[in-house]
């Protein structure tokens, strides 16, 4: 079912901010900062580390160290995400005063001003710098330079229509950080692999962009959705299509056995299911579309597992 119209001071309407739950239940100070992290809204922390999982599923040279990978990464991902969000809304808390979906954020309702909101990235930033510094020195440096896209991602919407591929190249990173991270430097394969999850990201995010496309077009920012309207299946299926075959090339490059190229069904038929399924004129819709790219992901991990056997 479409997900109820919420609540937030005097902000009702379509939205996907959940201020009741277990948020509502946080100490009253601390609940403003956790939906700027979007804590209530989970779907994007395993949406940044399936990439990186992808990466440890294909090249973790030992099963203990791949589980340490996956923890370090979980627990990054979650601060990175939140940091991510805090950069988000310091430069758009103009404009998502105006957007329907987007008028209840701290930021924009001014439940935390932008000094605060600043000393709290600070504080995500030196956390996340202590994880970082558990990995080797190639996955340093990359981590490292991931604070540039995450920086310019706001901006894109407002100098192009393709700000979708620039939260790809932002939410992929954790492929090749994660490759660097597993196997202690960058190759051909981090590159395929990268280049799948910007291609992923860049179809399920033109799905999310569908919830704001009538917004974006009256503020005057840019997207995908608006770009290619009513040709978005078409785009869509371009999107995941080549995913998969750069998922195949990567499995082939990397010896993985025959299993994977069977496993790798299971995420196509789930993407194909997406692209059948896509009405742009349902918001409720779009959103369960994107979020069901979790389970896409898990798939996609689960193959090169299997292939690995």
């Amino acid at each position: 079912m479409d997900p109820p119209a919420v609540t937030i001071g005097a902000v009702s309407g379509h939205t996907d901010i959940r201020a009741g739950g277990w948020v509502a239940r946080l100490p009253e100070a601390a609940r403003p900062y956790a939906l700027l992290m979007r804590l209530d809204r989970p779907i994007g922390v395993p949406l940044l580390f399936l990439p990186a999982l992808w990466a440890f599923a294909l090249a973790a040279p030992t099963v203990t160290e791949g589980l340490r990978l996956t923890a370090l990464f979980g627990i990054g991902a979650v601060l990175m995400r939140g940091a991510g969000c805090v950069v988000n809304d310091l430069w758009d808390r103009d404009i998502d005063k105006r957007v329907e979906r987007t008028r209840g954020r701290p930021l924009a309702s001014g439940a935390v001003t932008p000094r605060q909101a600043l000393v709290f990235l600070i504080g995500l930033l030196l956390v996340s710098l202590l994880i970082l510094a558990q990995l080797n020195r190639a996955a340093i440096l990359l981590g490292v330079l991931s604070l540039v896209p995450i920086a310019l991602y706001p901006l894109a919407k407002r100098v192009t229509n393709w700000p979708q591929a620039m939260l790809g190249l932002t939410f992929g990173w954790g492929a090749p950080m994660g490759h660097a991270a597993a196997t202690g430097g960058v190759d051909a394969v981090t590159a395929l692999l990268y280049a799948a999850t910007i291609l992923w990201i860049l179809g399920y995010d033109t799905i999310y962009a569908h919830q704001d496309r009538e917004d974006d077009a009256m503020v005057g920012i840019g997207s995908t959705a608006l770009h290619f309207g009513e040709a978005t299946g078409l785009f869509l299926a371009a999107c995941y299509g080549g995913m998969i075959a750069l998922l195949a090339l990567t499995g082939w490059l990397t010896g993985l056995s025959m299993w994977f190229f069977a496993a790798l069904a299971l995420p196509a038929a789930l993407l194909a299911r997406q692209v059948a399924a896509l009405d742009i004129h349902d918001p409720g819709l779009c959103l369960r579309l994107f979020q069901a790219n979790r389970e896409v992901g898990l798939a996609v991990a689960l193959a090169f597992l299997i292939g690995r056997l």
